[in-house]
């Protein structure tokens, strides 16, 4: 029979186990435990590197179906044992090839937009007739547009993907976001199956999708900007220059005080791109951003640069570019907490801590705008917004 008694002493010698599993890694000085047992935390002092010694508690907890967490307060050290492993990804990659395909075409309509060219006319011939050279040659005007986009996002995402499986995390193929209005797009994601093991893992994946997004969306932007065209100006749909675009503008296409630049397809998708890659830099919460500045800072200081960093992007929404009130609006709600990893004790490395420095000196430049007199004068124009 089954009595309290007996309860009592299963969670006693459970304990007992766990404890022997820490020993010789961590110096115990308190115990304490949830009611059924599913968390048991050790209070003490690690007894060597938190990376040597969480990689040790992790393969001891496994035997016994638990997860250890490292993590500190004040100057104690806090080993938790969870109950519970990571299971492995599951997830179906026809609905990735799915989503892809219906963002491509997506963003192929609303590129043939960004062309001037609207493919509705073609839709209905096509519908009516059977006849579709009208609707191909429509839509062949939105690829640039569409390839220059979903490289850019894809690009990015793998970059997380890639720096994922690196590290042992289980992760999803990406996600692409397909809307019939807009861009085409919302972007692009990917799911962690499994918690980060520790601070430079969690920096590596965060820091990788926009670093890749980056890399590939700089030269796209000069390709888009030498496709572009400089008219007289006029009055159009005007896009905002950073401090890096300006840069490029007037590298690429000089052009006097009385011209302005008409964007190419490729070159508004680019400048989209840069955009989505300064979000996700911004240091909030679960954004790309946040996780590097949790991986650097830690929680308490990594909290007061993410209030900083919403406050800061208010700002500039209301006094600067009212553009960015609806993705000031988004990121807060979609930003989140920052997650911690199960090994919150690992330092990073010096040369990971000068790359966040780094990313964060990219999102200035390319977020960052001119004061307001230069910005109109940068004259950058997408005649179909």
């Amino acid at each position: 029979m089954f009595t309290y008694e007996t309860f009592q002493q299963q969670q006693m010698d459970l304990i007992a186990r766990l404890r022997a599993e820490v020993q010789g890694l961590f110096a115990v000085s308190d115990i304490r435990s949830s009611a059924r047992g599913d968390s048991v935390l050790f209070v003490g002092q690690l007894q060597s590197d938190a990376e040597s010694v969480y990689g040790a508690l992790r393969e001891r907890f496994r035997r016994l179906g638990y997860t250890p967490l490292l993590r500190r307060e004040g100057g104690t050290d806090i080993v938790v044992a969870q109950r519970g492993l990571s299971p492995g990804a599951r997830f179906n990659p026809l609905i990735n090839l799915g989503l892809l395909a219906a963002t491509l075409a997506t963003t192929i309509f609303a590129g043939a937009g960004f062309a001037g060219v609207n493919p509705l006319p073609g839709l209905r011939l096509a519908l009516n007739t059977g006849n579709w050279s009208g609707l191909a040659a429509a839509l062949a005007a939105g690829i640039p547009f569409a390839f220059t986009l979903l490289f850019i996002l894809g690009v990015h995402e793998m970059g997380h993907y890639v720096a994922a499986r690196i590290h042992g995390v289980q992760v999803t193929l990406p996600y692409f976001i397909p809307v019939p209005f807009g861009l085409g797009t919302f972007g692009a994601f990917i799911q962690l199956k499994s918690p980060v093991e520790n601070r430079k893992a969690l920096f590596d994946v965060g820091l990788a999708g926009p670093l890749a997004g980056f890399v590939v969306a700089l030269p796209l932007m000069v390709a888009g900007l030498l496709q572009s065209e400089i008219v007289p100006r006029a009055a159009g749909g005007t896009l905002g220059a950073s401090l890096l675009i300006r840069g490029l503008v007037d590298v690429v296409i000089p052009h006097a005080a009385n011209q302005a630049v008409a964007l190419s397809p490729m070159a508004i998708a680019a400048w989209f791109g840069l955009l989505v890659t300064a979000f996700n830099l911004l240091p909030m919460g679960q954004l790309d951003g946040g996780h590097i500045a949790y991986a650097m800072f830690g929680h308490r200081v990594g909290t007061v640069v993410s209030t900083v960093a919403m406050w800061s992007l208010v700002l500039l929404a209301i006094f600067v570019w009212p553009g960015l009130t609806m993705w000031a609006i988004l990121i807060f709600f979609i930003a989140g907490t920052a997650v911690p990893p199960l090994n919150d004790l690992t330092p990073l490395t010096p040369g990971r801590t000068g790359l966040g420095y780094a990313s964060f000196a990219i999102l200035l430049l390319i977020l960052m705008p001119l004061p307001h007199a230069l910005w109109s004068a940068a004259g950058l124009y997408c005649p179909y917004l």
